[in-house]
Order: structure tokens, then sequence, then C-alpha cells
């Protein structure tokens, strides 16, 4: 099974595709992962994705589509795939089913999570990580026992360039702009489609999309 989680940044998708990924166990993509492990290992690719990342624009499609189709050769074609957060344009998605063909796949379900814009920005500029041992916090809902320090380790606790308030704000202009028409691609294409409310616990929102998968089967 090939699954595309579709969302704006901050709705949680990649919190329910890693557990998802688990149960099933199958392989949890997140460009937005391969592409931060490529900026931190000094590749050419993280360095070309640096600036954009920043900036909380989208990084080019050819790049993104290069660096998914090299990924999925490591990927058993028997296992399920879950795609968390991309593809982030029609482009891509075109290109994605045109890599997946190739590969004797197809998508086969793809699931939107929902969130108010003041819910997003919250969870987004409120995160906070530790360098250190990798705790994630956020000021809002789950703040740290000491302000800027982590619990688990007593590390300074950072936040990320792309997580400031006003990267936020663009990164979810950007995702009004260029992502949100995946909606009606998908529709289009004749793709089984889920609509999930994501402003809820962890766990209720997991009910539904472990709901919407066994439906799909």
């Amino acid at each position: 099974m090939v699954l595309i989680l579709l969302g704006p940044p901050g709705v949680g998708k990649g919190t329910q595709a890693v557990r998802l990924a688990d149960d099933l166990g199958g392989a949890h993509v997140s460009t937005g992962d391969l592409l931060r492990a490529a900026r931190r290992d000094g590749t050419e690719l993280g360095a070309r994705a640096q600036k954009y990342m920043d900036a909380g624009e989208l990084v080019p499609d050819q790049l993104i589509l290069d660096l998914v189709r090299e990924h999925l050769a490591g990927i058993d074609p028997g296992a399920h795939v879950l795609f968390d957060g991309f593809p982030r344009t029609t482009t891509q998605a075109t290109g994605l089913s045109e890599v997946l063909e190739r590969s004797g796949r197809r998508v086969d379900r793809v699931v939107l999570f929902e969130a108010p814009d003041e819910t997003i920005v919250k969870r987004l500029s409120g995160r906070r990580s530790c360098p250190e041992c990798g705790a994630v916090y956020n000021t809002f809902f789950s703040p740290s026992r000491v302000e800027g320090k982590c619990d688990r380790c007593g590390g300074s606790l950072v936040q990320r360039p792309d997580d400031a308030p006003a990267t936020v704000q663009r990164r979810l202009e950007v995702y009004r702009d260029q992502t949100a028409p995946l909606v009606s691609f998908y529709e289009q294409a004749g793709a089984p489609f889920e609509r999930i409310r994501a402003d809820r616990s962890v766990d209720d929102v997991y009910a539904d999309f472990r709901s919407a998968m066994e439906v799909a089967g």
C-alpha cells in the first residue's frame, strides 16, 4: 500500500505517519527529514536545499523527486510506504506517479489532516528541541519544567529557523498557494480520499486514521 498524507505544516501528520508505519512495519518517507539529514551530512543536495528550507520555501520539484527516487530504490517493493507531506505540488504528484509506476506501485489512498491556522501557529512557533538528546517541547502545550532547558539532559533548547513566527506564517501561505491544490488533484484522479480533523488528541486522531486504513483494506 502507498499512502499519501496531506495537510499544512504542524498539523501532526508526521506523528501519525510514524505511528502507523511502526504498527504496519512500513516505511515512513518524510522528505523534510531526508533533506535535513542531507544538510546535516553536508551533501550537495543539502547545501542546495538549505536556503529554501530556512526561508520556509518549497525545495524545487526536480530536486525533491530525485531524492525520493533514490530513497525508494532502497525500500522493499512489497513494503507499505507512507509519504509524509509529499508530494507538495501537482508537479511533484505527477512525477511521483511516474516514479511509482516504474517500480510497480501506485497511490492507494490519500488522507488530508486539517486544523485551524491558530492551532498550527502555536504548534510550530512554540516548538523547542534539544540538540543534545533530540527531546521536543512546546511552550504552549508541553513546556519543559525549566524554561529553555531540557528535562531529560539539561541541554539548552533551541527553535528551528523555520519555526520562527514570521516563517510559520509564510509556510502556511506557501501551503495554501502551492500544496492545497493537491486536494482537487487527487480527488479528480479518483484516489480514495479521507479527511481527518487533527485539532484533537493524538490518540483520537490516530483512531480515525486507523479506521480509514482498515476501510482501505
